[in-house]
């Protein structure tokens, strides 16, 4: 396998991010698929250069429905894939309709993937972990999440504020415990990975241009997210 070379590791603010060029040529089942022609960098937040209990430097926050609009906060983890931070909305509004979402400071991309690993600890209404794609703002943009609570992954368009379902997977999603959640896109064809295998095989329209990566909750969640990945491919 091929090492992927590291061009830098900078600040975007005060949020760490790995800038990569290239990918494995022969990756395993677990890693992305590689991005024929990809042109644009990898960018990875890591949310460790922060001092916790301050939201990450360039990233913009939105909310899709009613209640509060969201805390999100750089926390402290020990168990945190790539220590010691992690990125958590800890607004506990119990609203159902409340959608918080971060959207991270990438330049916007059509095609691509998306990756993050996340923590499901606790909720009453929900306890959801959400990847959002080719975001325009906190009322379109395309979404997969899972769900501790109702044991399903699934993949939706909000447009104008209305969320709606184009795929499910029911299986099982642990609260407390690291999950990995990726999306890749490419014109209208969704896949959906839940710990590495594919669980969704989607075709949707609705938004066919370039847009933003970021990370969403549900309700009352208490989700921790960390190592959010931005892979765009080349044009």
């Amino acid at each position: 396998m091929e090492r992927t070379p590291r061009f830098a590791v900078a600040a975007l603010g005060a949020v760490t991010v790995s800038i990569v060029f290239g990918v494995p040529r022969n990756p395993s089942a677990t890693e992305p698929a590689p991005l024929s022609g990809q042109a644009a960098p990898t960018v990875i937040w890591h949310f460790d250069s922060l001092p916790p209990g301050r939201p990450p430097a360039g990233f913009s926050f939105g909310r899709t429905g009613g209640g509060r609009v969201g805390h999100w906060i750089v926390q402290s983890a020990p168990d945190a894939p790539s220590p010691p931070n992690v990125l958590a909305q800890v607004d506990s509004d119990r609203t159902d309709y409340r959608f918080p979402v971060a959207a991270a400071p990438s330049p916007p991309f059509t095609d691509g993937s998306v990756s993050v690993k996340c923590k499901p600890v606790s909720g009453r209404v929900d306890r959801a972990c959400g990847l959002v794609f080719r975001y325009q703002d906190e009322n379109n943009y395309y979404l997969s999440r899972a769900n501790a609570l109702e044991d399903n992954v699934r993949f939706y368009y909000v447009k104008n504020g209305r969320r709606i379902q184009l795929a499910n997977w029911s299986g099982k999603v642990t609260s407390g415990a690291w999950h990995e959640l990726r999306v890749e896109f490419q014109g209208d064809h969704i896949d959906v990975y839940w710990e590495g295998t594919k669980r969704i095989d989607a075709h949707d329209h609705t938004f066919s241009g370039p847009g933003r990566v970021g990370v969403w909750t549900k309700a009352d969640s208490y989700t921790l997210f960390d190592d959010l990945t931005a892979r765009p491919r080349g044009q």
